[in-house]
């Protein structure tokens, strides 16, 4: 697989809580320079940041991040916000103590009212897979499916662990056809990313392919991490 083909599936992130505006500004440059799916940033930068890209580069921010518990009225208004303010994708993490408790039609709900916030825009769901068993996660894809997201997405990247190629595999054999994958967290190289593309992820959330990329524009070996 082509580079340009991986970063055109990859969502290049940045949500550290320390990010200023000039790390922001390089991620959105770097995101237009390598035609990426997307930005992935926090939500207080959103506005600033589609005035500075205009319509060359999709900005995509977090809600309910990382922890899933505010309130549905507050993830509501967040997706509403981050919309008004120029996000074209939301990325929300759900309830996951309402996954434990087996409450599915709470969350089918909630997700539903957030689609509804989102006002038309891409909705993406994060389930954070390390915190769930393999039945919770199946759970998880029908609930998705019904529920009027375009995304079932396995992890925030900062929780106990990111994405794995078993959770993408199980998702991709419970999700109903109209639902994509996003595997996000801990991609830390390209033999990985295009794994996870082909056993069916359509969005990487990284900051390591660019970080990947540049390297091998400039004949370097990139720093080794697994930031997400």
């Amino acid at each position: 697989m082509e580079l340009s083909e991986i970063l055109a599936k990859c969502d290049h992130t940045l949500l550290g809580q320390t990010a200023t505006w000039e790390d922001i500004r390089q991620v959105c440059d770097d995101g237009m320079k390598y035609h990426t799916a997307s930005v992935c940033i926090p939500a207080c930068y959103v506005k600033q940041a589609k005035e500075y890209v205009g319509d060359k580069l999709p900005i995509c921010t977090v809600i309910g991040f990382p922890n899933g518990y505010d309130t549905t009225a507050a993830k509501c208004f967040m997706a509403t916000d981050a919309v008004d303010n120029g996000a074209d994708e939301v990325d929300m993490v759900i309830n996951i103590g309402w996954v434990k408790e087996g409450n599915y039609d709470a969350v089918r709900e909630e997700i539903s009212a957030v689609k509804a916030a989102c006002k038309g825009k891409l909705l993406k769901v994060i389930i954070e897979t390390c915190l769930l068993t393999d039945e919770e996660k199946i759970a998880m894809c029908k609930v998705v499916s019904d529920s009027g997201a375009e995304y079932i997405k396995t992890s925030t990247g900062f929780s106990t662990a990111g994405a794995t190629f078993h959770d993408v595999e199980l998702f991709a054999g419970h999700v109903a056809p109209h639902v994509k994958i996003k595997a996000a967290g801990g991609i830390s190289s390209l033999e990985d990313a295009e794994k996870f593309i082909q056993l069916g992820a359509s969005r990487l959330g990284t900051s390591r392919i660019v970080k990947l990329a540049k390297a091998l524009e400039a004949g370097k070996t990139a720093p080794n991490d697994s930031s997400y």
